[in-house]
């Protein structure tokens, strides 16, 4: 008995090795061929062990026994792995075919308008994609389509996408025009906008401007307006049937453009290349643009005076604060704005409008001595104030804000030189902080110059993430690096970070220009650095009626003024022979033209009341050559002439 066990010992695990090694074989050999293989390797011994014949034959039994008995297991087991296996396909089979009658019987649940029709996809079926939308055809999109106001279409229990080709964060003009310069060139392309508003890609310039104007009662629902030229649009960019929904973005037979809402992106994972939502929801990407923005900023002294101002202070910035900001306006006495920028100005003139007509005080205040002050030279600053004056507004100059409190129904602002105003209620209008949230989680460098993700001149931050619009500070090929925050640069911008997120590899070049009207007969449109503290070189001349941002867009027929013309027509432009004094001061600015130079060279251009001449302003500065005599290069703007 103490022999049998010893040998025992010695041949067991022997045994279970044979076992197990023809069990995998004889398994591996039936899944493949299935059948059970005519031959299975066995594990072969050499030698024997010593000891008599006794012994010995003990020792054949036993392993006779072993090797029948792992057989007999593999032969067993074997079967019932393989009826195991048949039952899992059924069942996987009849699992898949559930769905498909369950899907035809039941009626599938309506979604809200803004996502549930299927985009039309024009461009997609185009054997030959359509070039990259212009800054006009971004803008102009909606001038057609009869466009309802948006609303919340994200419900609670939409499925989001867990993957997206092309992910943009953020919803506004330079995800828009991104998105169409992606579809342009990649017609199947999945791309989805991520935006934590509650509202579909929009433009803001009416914002501060036409929509001021409307005499449309219900202009705040249905945010139409007439432009100056009197045709109506939306101030979106295109209806809800334009875009897909999120959920239908992987199924897509020939992609879409999909819109989440109300959804904010948290935290960016680079090296995963995905992304995290306020909600902990994951997307991963392929490419990746931030079209993020920027946040209104605001004084720190209306920060800290306490809840009571804060709850009667405007940052303005959405579709929201136009909507509040126009109640408001209808229902106190007095609205105080501060700051002398292009917003400020906008808005202190588009209420002053209104004052006339509702006994509404509007005042504008800025620390500068006339509006505009950081961009205009001073005379012409001096002047532009005056004209807001005539609009109606009170304008203070020359007002640093010490303190703001709230005092018997009324916000008192104390200014440092001692001057009190008392007001109702108070627009803050004093410049925007870009959105740089996501570069701290996402690694990437924030300019500490200018603000804003520091990109190349191809807008790009990493290998697959690219950054267009106002969170960009971008190397310009030819002014060197730059942030801007105007909407022209927004669709430029987006639009070549889109074009080469598809591959383009293209740097910016084309300069973006920026347009401001103080109502419908005074507007002026600037292109590269325009800077008040730079030297300055101007010509004017004597308006006519036809010299008006209301006569220019009835003219171009588009509400973005100066995109009508190409790059080409600044090539064949032909000086006026008309002789063009230089004029510095004067009573009336009525048209003109303002070089703004850096070392000899013009870096900026603003043609005052002057239309549909920026495609040779933007010449002018890409050549970036000295001029002699800048009364030469006002003559190819054709100034003179009535």
């Amino acid at each position: 008995m103490l022999t049998c066990r010893t040998v025992w010992k010695k041949v067991a695990p022997l045994a279970r090795t044979s076992s197990t090694v023809c069990r995998q074989n004889v398994r591996r050999a039936g899944l493949n061929n299935g059948r059970i293989p005519t031959r299975v390797p066995a594990a072969h011994m050499s030698g024997g062990l010593p000891g008599g014949g006794g012994d010995n034959l003990k020792y054949a039994l036993l392993v006779g026994a072993a090797t029948v008995g792992g057989l007999a297991y593999a032969f067993y087991t074997l079967k019932g792995d393989q009826q195991r296996y048949q039952e899992r396909i059924t069942e996987i089979s009849s699992r898949s075919q559930k769905p498909a009658a369950k899907e035809s019987a039941t009626p599938i649940p309506s979604q809200p308008p803004a996502t549930i029709e299927p985009k039309p996809e024009a461009e997609s079926s185009s054997p030959e994609p359509s070039p990259p939308a212009s800054a006009t055809e971004v803008a102009a999109t909606s001038e057609t389509t009869e466009q309802p106001p948006a609303v919340d279409s994200t419900p609670a229990s939409l499925k989001v996408p867990s993957h997206a080709s092309y992910l943009l964060i953020g919803g506004g003009t330079a995800s828009f025009a991104a998105a169409r310069s992606i579809r342009a060139r990649d017609p199947g392309a999945r791309v989805l906008i991520v935006t934590d508003e509650p509202d579909l890609p929009y433009m803001r310039p009416p914002l501060s401007k036409e929509l001021w104007f409307s005499d449309d009662p219900s202009v705040t629902e249905t945010l139409r307006f007439k432009q100056w030229n009197g045709k109506e649009r939306s101030i979106y960019f295109q209806p809800p049937s334009f875009y897909i929904n999120p959920e239908e973005l992987d199924s897509a037979e020939n992609g879409g453009v999909a819109v989440l809402i109300g959804k904010k992106v948290v935290q960016m994972d680079v090296r995963g290349n995905k992304v995290k939502l306020d909600d902990d929801t994951e997307i991963s990407y392929d490419k990746c643009l931030i079209a993020t923005g920027g946040i209104p900023r605001n004084l720190q002294v209306i920060e800290r005076a306490g809840e009571e101002v804060m709850k009667r202070t405007t940052l303005f910035r959405k579709i929201e604060d136009f909507r509040s900001l126009d109640k408001v306006s209808r229902n106190v006495k007095s609205i105080t704005i501060i700051g002398g920028g292009f917003l400020g100005s906008e808005l202190a003139c588009a209420l002053g409008r209104r004052s006339i007509e509702s006994d509404l005080e509007v005042i504008q205040m800025f620390p500068e001595k006339g509006n505009m002050g950081k961009v205009l030279p001073e005379y012409l600053s001096n002047w532009t104030t005056e004209k807001v004056k005539k609009e109606g507004v009170k304008v203070i100059t020359e007002a640093l804000v010490k303190s703001v409190t709230y005092k018997d129904d009324k916000l008192e602002i104390q200014l440092k030189d001692g001057r009190l105003v008392k007001t109702d209620h108070i627009v803050t209008a004093v410049g925007l902080e870009p959105n740089v949230d996501l570069a701290k989680s996402g690694g990437l460098e924030v300019d500490s110059d200018f603000g804003g993700y520091r990109v190349n001149a191809e807008l790009q931050a990493r290998s697959n993430i690219w950054v267009a619009g106002d969170a960009a500070c971008f190397y310009d090929i030819r002014l060197g690096r730059r942030r801007v925050e105007h909407h022209d640069h927004a669709v430029v911008s987006g639009r070549l970070a889109g074009e080469n997120m598809t591959g383009a590899s293209k740097p910016y070049w084309h300069q973006s220009m920026f347009w401001s009207d103080l109502g419908p007969d005074v507007g002026y449109e600037a292109i590269g650095i325009v800077d008040s503290s730079l030297p300055t070189v101007a010509v004017f001349a004597k308006a006519t009626a036809k010299d008006t941002p209301k006569a220019a867009t009835e003219e171009s027929g588009t509400g973005i003024r100066s995109e009508s013309e190409t790059e080409d027509t600044a090539t064949s432009a032909v000086a006026s022979a008309t002789p063009a004094p230089v004029v510095e001061k004067r009573d009336d600015y009525g048209k003109g033209v303002i070089f703004y130079l850096r070392d000899k060279v013009v870096v900026g251009i603003i043609l005052w009341n002057v239309f549909n001449r920026m495609p040779i302003a933007r010449k002018i500065i890409k050549d970036g050559e000295e001029h002699a005599d800048l009364n030469e290069v006002a003559k190819l703007f054709n100034i003179h002439e009535d």
